[in-house]
């Protein structure tokens, strides 16, 4: 039984399980009585930070009464000439370089600021730790965030001015429920990498009810209502809620890059895409990669009924995905979504709280451990029994007025971590080797030879992100035999041969 709760009053709870009744919700309750002190000060403290409306309102729209779109959707590729790319003499050298530069000043400047999504556990990966933490392999042996933090730091120094001026670049960490003090703990472990702690700054993406098919709350423990996060669209009302933008505008940034902890390669604060982006104006931007293939498993951005979108693989006819442009060859729908973005601090802090009004939920049947509400015994299904409503971080761009949208290099940019280690895709092995043969491009590019290995033996080649952000600042290399299995973390400790 309860008997007294020092976080809430009898008026409180009383307010709170009406609120819940009239909402159709109230079953929540059903074991309150049960519950000791703690467990009750918990659960109601759960519950009243849940807006069980509005809730009940997404799950009508989303799943009862899903918008119609009159007509149906209608998809078209991306137009020619509405996209830059740095491929293939795409765009000139001068273009490129301007936009780098542009970057550059806007960094120099304390412009710019990085959001990273990190809320992933390492679940698929054997790891209970965030997917952030974890180490491919490398030579240095440095988990995904540090990588990060030290293409931050160099960035940084870069971009500092000849007369000491320092450039700061604002970290922003989303971390989940799960993650988030994994994610701290690792950080503070870590002295933040060599950053700033004053200039990282740790938010969580928010949570939503988990539903039954029928739009009725669940229970994971009679004292704990069963939740799910948000999806990575709950990045907006995450920043806003937190304090996040704020605390942006307050330092003076103008320009964000957002990106996803499980890519290695990525540029983090990248100074050509955001160049790209400031110099058109633009509210919100998106980095693309070309398809591998045309049933390659990744989104694509296109045009939804005459607005940006992203759109499923999934979504896409066999027919479809083959289509290729008349002038290229290539294919149509070819701008592969690497959830890599830009968006302008104004366009978050004014634009997006109108736009997330208009924004629809996604649904997730899942396999949802519960308690039952008869019997009171958890219950863990063999199949699909609840629904997850989460929305994604693309959802905002058929709202976007002005859109950039640059196409860059998969080997240079883009190499996920999704998968099981040894299951020859998307997994450590290859986001390993990805980055290791992006540090032989850069020293070849430099003008020197790395030791060519026997057959079957791989490299264990590493170029310090602190030594090297993109390839620059590697002259002294020229001319020079590399050892294969080396990592420089100094420019004078290289080990020729």
């Amino acid at each position: 039984m309860v008997r007294s709760t020092p976080t809430f009053t009898a008026e409180r709870l009383a307010a709170l399980q009406k609120s819940y009744n009239e909402a159709g919700q109230g079953h929540v309750f059903k074991f309150f009585s049960d519950l000791d002190d703690e467990e009750a000060a918990v659960l109601f403290e759960q519950l009243d930070g849940v807006q069980v409306e509005r809730c009940n309102e997404f799950f009508d729209r989303t799943v009862r009464n899903p918008a119609a779109v009159e007509g149906g959707d209608k998809i078209a590729p991306l137009e020619s000439g509405s996209f830059a790319s740095t491929l293939d003499g795409s765009s000139s050298p001068d273009d490129i370089s301007a936009w780098n530069d542009e970057g550059m000043r806007l960094i120099r400047a304390n412009k710019v600021a990085v959001i990273l999504l990190a809320g992933g556990q390492g679940t698929r990966l054997g790891s209970s730790e965030p997917k952030g933490c974890y180490d491919i392999g490398l030579p240095s042996g440095k988990c995904l965030f540090e990588i990060q933090a030290e293409r931050i730091r160099r960035l940084q120094q870069i971009a500092a001015s000849s007369d000491g001026t320092a450039a700061t670049i604002p970290w922003l960490v989303m971390t989940s429920g799960p993650t988030s003090v994994a994610t701290k703990k690792k950080f503070s472990d870590s002295d933040f990498f060599g950053l700033n702690p004053d200039d990282v700054f740790f938010f969580n993406q928010g949570v939503l009810p988990c539903f039954d098919l029928d739009g009725k709350f669940m229970l994971e423990q009679p004292g704990k209502l069963a939740v799910a996060p948000d999806g990575n669209g709950g990045i907006y009302e995450a920043l806003r809620l937190s304090g996040a933008l704020d605390w942006l505008q307050e330092r003076g940034v103008e320009h964000v890059h957002s990106y996803c902890v499980d890519n290695c390669l990525v540029r983090v604060a990248d100074p050509t895409f955001i160049g790209y982006a400031a110099l058109r104006g633009a509210e919100c931007g998106a980095l693309v990669v070309p398809k591998k293939a045309w049933n390659e498993p990744v989104g694509v951005i296109c045009l939804r009924n005459e607005r940006y979108s992203v759109v499923e693989y999934s979504e896409i006819s066999e027919e479809t995905a083959k289509q290729k442009r008349a002038d290229t060859e290539q294919l149509a729908y070819n701008a592969g979504n690497i959830c890599n973005h830009y968006y302008s601090l104004d366009f978050l802090r004014s634009r997006v709280p109108d736009i997330e009004a208009r924004l629809e939920h996604h649904i997730a049947k899942k396999k949802i451990k519960h308690v039952d509400l008869d019997s009171g015994d958890v219950t863990v299904p063999t199949k699909p029994n609840g629904i997850k409503l989460e929305r994604f971080v693309f959802d905002v761009f058929p709202y976007v007025e002005r859109m950039a949208i640059l196409e860059v290099d998969r080997r240079d940019q883009f190499s996920p971590l999704k998968n099981a280690p040894g299951s020859g895709a998307d997994c450590p092995e290859t986001s390993r080797s990805d980055l290791i043969a992006q540090c032989i491009r850069f020293a070849e590019a430099a003008g020197a030879t790395v030791e060519k290995l026997p057959e079957g033996r791989e490299p264990s080649f590493e170029i310090s992100a602190l030594v090297s952000y993109a390839g620059e600042g590697l002259e002294s290399l020229s001319g020079l035999t590399l050892a294969a299995d080396q990592l420089i973390n100094s420019l004078d400790d290289v080990v020729a041969v």
